[in-house]
């Protein structure tokens, strides 16, 4: 990827043409209204660009036309392997076009650019090419009926497939839907969230390049209360994807109830626990991996390790480690390459980070990193990495999302104590385990009510690995073939054979 110096990112950031309208039926266009939103650079908080603010006008165009795309059979009736091949086409347009996915993805969202530049677009890249290249690859089934009677089981495109993604990983989050969406052969109405809808936007042209006919991938941006609620109320929507907050994915599943019973998969938010048993084989390690875990892309991440549960016979000795690592990870210029974290999406969100700080001060707990705001002169929105020592489960730091930079230190004394606290959460997404012990491993993961549990590492995985989580955190899973199933009607063909 893009080896750029910080001045030659500044240098394209001043020169780069941002489009801010809709993309419908395989043209950009003004939304019906014609009334737009600003989208801020979260660095300075200066202006990037008018956004097109869509609502039900031009959700009600977008979808009639995504049914009638998919009726007429133009991409859902090609083979799966005419279909790998455009979307093959898609993933190396982004790759020719990774810089300025990169640099819109930096600008729009915060992120530092190193991590837009090696995670962010070559993660949306390979998610692309990893369906493209599964989907002419599975199989359907025959059942074990009796002789004279063959039952076919075939997977069918689901049909018109609206996708709500979220802030923090844009075009990432984006790719998780549309890419199995797409690749099994429905039409794709994408709403990237208001904060940050820039990729999304841009990857609407580089689809219509690859050959996906028009109205086969739609982009409408604008609000969730306005677009957003207008696709999920849809009665031609047929499925419904969303990655956000619980909050609102409780509104969504109610939407459907009262439409169409539209199939609606969810990945909501989380609270999850780093567990560091006193037997842990690197100490130093699993400081660095919890600080990564908690912080890295500012703290927005729906399984960012908030709740670092610590065995208290090494809570001494591991909380200097964990502090110490945790100096490494300083607010920068999100453009600056050597940038370890950017800044808070929008300020917003970084006055919703500021009053759980202020919250957790009033709890009683002990601040031992960070717990400011920095870098006011910037006009930015940035908060520095922040530990609280001395947490209760029950307090709010522990209970609810923050997602920002903000870490619950918990301590326990046993195996049995370590589980009921991770498990004493309304979310189930992600979990850690960091043990010598082969037997409390596998004990306390087989415990632990979450989708995703590591054992001695935190967040790994690859495209080949469901993500997704228990209770509160979601349904359903993103990524692997796992994915397909949300995009896919399963029909049941019996044949009666005459004698």
């Amino acid at each position: 990827m893009s080896q750029l110096t910080y001045s030659q990112w500044q240098s394209l950031a001043q020169h780069i043409d941002i489009n801010g309208r809709a993309y419908i039926n395989g043209q950009y266009c003004d939304a019906v209204s014609r009334k737009t939103f600003d989208c801020i650079n979260p660095a300075n908080g200066q202006l990037l660009a008018k956004i097109a603010r869509c609502d039900t006008a031009d959700a009600d165009i977008a979808v009639a036309v995504a049914k009638a795309v998919f009726e007429s059979g133009v991409w859902s009736q090609k083979s799966p392997a005419q279909r790998k091949k455009i979307m093959q086409r898609f993933a190396l347009l982004m790759t020719k076009h990774s810089e300025e996915l990169a640099l819109l993805e930096t600008l729009d969202m915060g992120k530092p650019i190193s991590e837009s530049v090696n995670v962010d677009v070559p993660g949306a890249i390979n998610c692309v090419n990893w369906y493209a290249e599964a989907i002419d690859k599975i199989y359907d089934e025959v059942a074990p009926t009796q002789h004279n009677e063959i039952a076919l089981i075939t997977r069918e495109a689901i049909g018109v497939v609206a996708a709500i993604v979220p802030w923090n990983f844009p075009l990432l989050m984006a790719s998780w839907k549309f890419a199995p969406a797409l690749t099994t052969g429905n039409c794709v109405i994408l709403k990237p969230s208001e904060k940050s809808p820039l990729t999304a936007i841009f990857i609407a042209k580089l689809a219509e390049q690859a050959g996906i006919p028009k109205g086969v991938f739609q982009v409408l941006p604008g609000f969730g209360h306005e677009v957003g609620e207008a696709l999920a109320l849809s009665n031609d929507v047929d499925c419904l994807v969303f990655t956000g907050s619980t909050s609102v994915g409780k509104r969504l599943l109610q939407y459907s109830g009262q439409s169409n019973m539209k199939r609606v998969w969810l990945e909501a938010g989380g609270k999850s626990p780093n567990i560091i048993f006193a037997d842990c084989i690197d100490l130093k390690k699993a400081a660095e991996a919890a600080a990564w875990g908690c912080f890295y892309n500012q703290g927005e991440v729906c399984v960012a390790g908030t709740r670092l549960l610590i065995e208290s016979s090494i809570k001494a000795e591991f909380l200097p480690l964990l502090i110490e690592a945790t100096k490494q990870i300083k607010p920068g210029d999100p453009l600056d390459p050597a940038t370890t974290m950017g800044a808070i999406v929008d300020n917003v969100q970084m006055d919703q980070v500021l009053k759980y700080i202020d919250i957790a001060k009033e709890q009683g707990c002990s601040l031992v990193a960070g717990g400011e705001q920095w870098k006011q002169q910037s006009g930015g929105f940035y908060v520095n990495a922040t530990i609280f020592d001395q947490v209760d489960n029950a307090m709010r730091i522990a209970q609810e999302e923050i997602f920002g930079p903000v870490m619950a230190v918990i301590e326990f004394d046993s195996i049995e104590q370590a589980i009921s606290i991770a498990n004493d959460s309304d979310y189930g997404l992600g979990a850690g385990i960091w043990t010598a012990n082969l037997n409390t491993a596998h004990k306390v993961a087989k415990a632990l009510r979450a989708g995703l549990v590591w054992v001695n590492n935190y967040n790994g995985g690859d495209m080949t690995i469901p993500f997704g989580g228990f209770k509160q955190s979601g349904n359903a899973r993103d990524k692997s073939l796992h994915a397909i199933d949300k995009y896919t009607e399963i029909k049941t063909t019996l044949i009666k054979l005459e004698d």
